[in-house]
């Protein structure tokens, strides 16, 4: 295959997942849009975290809402908690990388704030421990997957919104997480702000 008719290839799969995607995950994410807003209406605030890529979607999605999305607004509180090396290097060393977001979820969570989730497989075990310790906060966590939503499906519970992106392929399901990041954004300031 050519350079590019593997471009092409790309593209086509991106569109198949994402159309895929637009039949089953409209209901969780406007789910997921009101919860986020309505924590942000009283007075809570979003943390996020996320291994390689999805670290990279959870410091994107934080900084949509301390700066702006699309329109001029009040910054929103949100933490990504994979952006402090020295935080991240300290609990890593003196406990285990497995706990490096949870630590920060059970300093810095409060009833009432969201803890948002990211994991392309579901299986990543310091995302699933932050998910423990964002319950034992009583935070509802919104959980971004793909695949079979892994082991981090088995952790949550009714309070919880599960978006799982219907593909396999860890590229094409980024590629849908970022679109769900965008549509949240969206939600919420039309939650806090209107039309």
């Amino acid at each position: 295959m050519d350079a590019e008719t593997r471009v092409r290839t790309h593209f086509s799969e991106s569109i198949e997942v994402k159309e895929a995607a637009a039949n089953v995950l409209p209901e969780p994410i406007a789910a997921a849009g009101l919860l986020m807003g309505q924590s942000l209406q009283n007075e809570g605030k979003i943390l996020s975290c996320g291994n390689g890529g999805s670290a990279g979607d959870a410091q994107h999605f934080s900084s949509e809402l301390l700066n702006r999305f699309e329109r001029e607004r009040p910054g929103l509180p949100g933490i990504a908690l994979t952006t402090d090396s020295s935080t991240l290097t300290s609990i890593a060393n003196d406990y285990s990388y497995e706990d490096i977001f949870a630590k920060q979820v059970r300093a810095l969570g409060r009833d009432g704030d969201i803890l948002l989730a990211i994991s392309t497989s579901g299986n990543s075990e310091n995302v699933n421990r932050a998910i423990v310790a964002a319950h034992e906060r009583q935070m509802p966590v919104v959980a971004l997957s793909g695949k079979d939503g892994g082991s981090m499906a088995e952790l949550l519970t009714a309070n919880d919104v599960e978006i799982r992106v219907p593909a396999d392929r860890t590229a094409r399901i980024q590629e849908v997480h970022l679109v769900v990041i965008h549509c949240l954004c969206d939600l919420i300031d039309e939650h806090l702000f209107g039309g």
